[in-house]
């Protein structure tokens, strides 16, 4: 099990300022976690993330409401989708009633795709937790935000 005092060789003023760099540093552990994962699949966290959104809502949504609901809110989200829509994962959609809205689609290939990612596939990174402290760290996080 780790611990961020050695992890990066340091000692922290008081619990509060560990936890919160311990967030970060978890933070990103767990990106860089995901991105090695989702290389194999050639797409990233955030396309997966994008690709999740669309297939849960069932139907074709506006770009804002997929930025909304995504997981990272990014800044380049419309740039993901464009990626994504090159390698025919998603597709786009002018509105009938407004020319200035674009919904998007997952397509056939972006269902088989998210078909092809073992649902469990970030059981890794919690498997030092049971069920109850998982539910703890969740509460607290809720909590802290």
């Amino acid at each position: 099990m780790g611990d961020l005092s050695k992890d990066i060789n340091s000692t922290f003023e008081n619990y509060r300022t560990k936890a919160l760099l311990n967030i970060i540093y978890t933070a990103n552990w767990v990106n860089s976690c995901q991105n090695e994962f989702f290389k194999s699949y050639g797409i990233s966290p955030q396309q997966y993330n994008i690709l999740r959104i669309l297939r849960g809502a069932g139907e074709a949504l506006k770009v804002q409401t997929i930025k909304d609901r995504m997981l990272e809110r990014s800044p380049n989200a419309t740039r993901l989708m464009d990626k994504l829509c090159a390698k025919k994962l998603i597709e786009r959609f002018p509105s009938e009633n407004d020319r200035r809205v674009v919904k998007i689609a997952i397509t056939k290939q972006g269902l088989e795709l998210l078909e092809s990612i073992p649902i469990d596939f970030n059981k890794d990174l919690i498997k030092n937790l049971n069920e109850e402290e998982a539910k703890q760290l969740s509460n607290l996080l809720d909590k802290m935000r």
